[in-house]
């Protein structure tokens, strides 16, 4: 024995006794990484509430990313519109308060749990008229003070109101007080998921790198110059009047000769309409808003029921107090400037 030997042999004596290994080799399975809760590292902002900068109170929710969400998925944008018409139609235009007006403080509501009314004035202290300041760029300040940020022609600036010109009205919360936050908060991540399956979706068809099937040919009975032709007739089947059906005739075949294999069907690797769906219902539960108000298709033969009962009832649990809430700005500004007709649905007759 050779010391080149001699010392193999060693070698594999010592992994053996030190690691456990055999000649055999063995099958192991093991699992790693706990569940961790999706809100979990987050609790200290509770705490926080709303972090006061030094100007303003810094709103607990991004408010940039209430406005990009609002637009990701049209079940979520359509919804929040379709309540914005639902009051616009409903308001009594008043002489210091314009319909066009009252639909941002409608809209600002709704998609922001926010709404900002400017009272303007003349010299002598008189109401000349109520607008809507814009809620994505409004911040509270401390004793009732209000500021605005937008970028001027000399950049980003900061305009304080004077005092006791705005209204704020607000959706309540459960952590803080000074701003409102909307009540889809919940369903944020499935307007994401919805967001993320169209995209997916849809970068997939812009991608069209992906093949469709893969042929696989073992019949013995082909030669070379029927597979030229094989080929031949593939390449002829696309362009104008694709997706023609080519037929083979193989006299001696045998079973599985020609086989077609499908390797990038996406429809059998996702769920698209299931996601798309399911997505869809979890946010218009949070609006609450019937799906036949929106225009969606029922997918059974029964349907969703009667679109006037369910219009009468979402204008009774829903419409009704969001008029409340808003009138709310009439107390602070003395005088009922909001003020709504009473819902008559029109059947045609």
């Amino acid at each position: 024995m050779n010391l080149k030997t001699m010392l193999l042999g060693k070698a594999q004596n010592f992994l053996k006794d030190n690691l456990n290994l055999t000649s055999h080799s063995q099958h192991e399975a093991f699992t790693f990484g706990e569940p961790t809760p999706v809100l979990d590292g987050h609790d200290l902002s509770n705490y926080l509430e709303c972090y006061w900068n030094g100007r303003y109170y810094e709103p607990q929710v991004s408010i940039n990313g209430l406005s990009k969400s609002c637009k990701a998925t049209p079940y979520l944008s359509s919804g929040i519109i379709f309540k914005r018409n639902f009051l616009a139609n409903l308001f009594k235009p008043h002489p210091q308060l314009s319909r066009k007006s009252f639909e941002q403080i409608a809209l600002d509501f709704i998609w922001c749990g926010n709404a900002y009314v400017e009272n303007i004035q003349s010299r002598l202290g008189n109401t000349i008229e109520y607008k809507p300041a814009l809620a994505k760029s409004m911040r509270v300040g401390k004793d009732d003070t209000f500021i605005m940020l937008h970028n001027g022609d000399e950049g980003f600036e900061e305009w304080q109101f004077a005092q006791n010109t705005i209204c704020h009205i607000r959706e309540t919360d459960i952590d803080q007080e000074i701003y409102g936050v909307p009540e889809y908060v919940a369903t944020l991540q499935s307007a994401w998921l919805n967001e993320s399956a169209t995209l997916f979706r849809r970068k997939y068809y812009n991608n069209g790198s992906h093949a469709g099937y893969l042929m696989y040919v073992n019949d013995p009975s082909l030669d070379a110059n029927d597979v030229s032709s094989l080929r031949s007739a593939l390449r002829n089947s696309k362009g104008p009047g694709n997706f023609r059906n080519v037929f083979l005739h193989s006299p001696n075949g045998k079973k599985d000769g020609v086989q077609i294999i499908p390797i990038s069907e996406i429809a059998a690797k996702d769920d698209f309409a299931s996601i798309k769906n399911i997505s869809r219902d979890d946010i218009l539960a949070a609006l609450r808003i019937p799906p036949q108000l929106l225009g969606i298709v029922p997918q059974n033969t029964g349907g969703f029921g009667s679109i006037k009962d369910a219009s009468e009832v979402f204008y009774q649990n829903e419409i009704q107090p969001l008029q409340s809430r808003i009138m709310q700005i009439n107390d602070w500004a003395g005088d009922d400037i909001i003020q709504f007709n009473d819902y008559q649905l029109r059947t045609g007759e």
